[in-house]
């Protein structure tokens, strides 16, 4: 085993069909199942609310989001545990987040 490095210019962006107005830079899979990944969210763009079924991490790189019942701007860091209600998350500017998700996303179930 021996470091790896993904540059910026390695970085590529895939739209997500589900939510338009967003785009996943996969970083790397920590855990089987998880991810490291950047998130390009468009303003207006919102994501429901929603579960997973593991812990998630989410640290905001630019911009602002609205979640949680707060706006959420550049330095913001936030954890949910596992299977607790998380969002809407609404872009309040062009946003970019990266997120730690330790295991499986699981099936996308608006609410909970």
């Amino acid at each position: 085993m021996e470091q790896t490095f993904k540059d910026a210019t390695d970085q590529v962006f895939t739209d997500l069909d589900i939510f338009p107005g967003t785009s996943l830079a996969l970083l790397t899979e920590p855990v089987p199942g998880g991810s490291i990944h950047r998130l390009k969210m468009n303003e207006g763009t919102v994501i429901p609310a929603h579960t997973h079924p593991v812990d998630e991490f989410v640290y905001v790189l630019s911009g602002a989001i609205q979640t949680g019942g707060r706006i959420c701007q550049t330095g913001t860091f936030w954890e949910t545990p596992a299977k607790v209600r998380q969002g809407p998350h609404v872009a309040m500017t062009d946003v970019e987040i990266l997120t730690i998700r330790l295991g499986a996303m699981g099936t996308f179930e608006e609410g909970s």
